[in-house]
């Protein structure tokens, strides 16, 4: 499995949550609620990740 990737991933995907927290007053709202819903996605797929990893290793 390449780690490399995986990490870019992770990295990128709690990054664009922190983002979005930050900035949830200046997003506007009809954008507000996709972001929300993919940072989302994207965090959670990064958590399985993470322990699908800690598993195969």
């Amino acid at each position: 499995m390449d780690t490399s990737n995986l990490l870019i991933f992770i990295i990128s995907a709690f990054a664009l949550g922190v983002v979005i927290i930050m900035t949830r007053d200046r997003i506007p709202t009809k954008m507000r609620r996709g972001l929300a819903l993919t940072a989302t996605i994207m965090v959670a797929l990064a958590f399985c990740l993470i322990i699908y990893s800690f598993l195969v290793i």
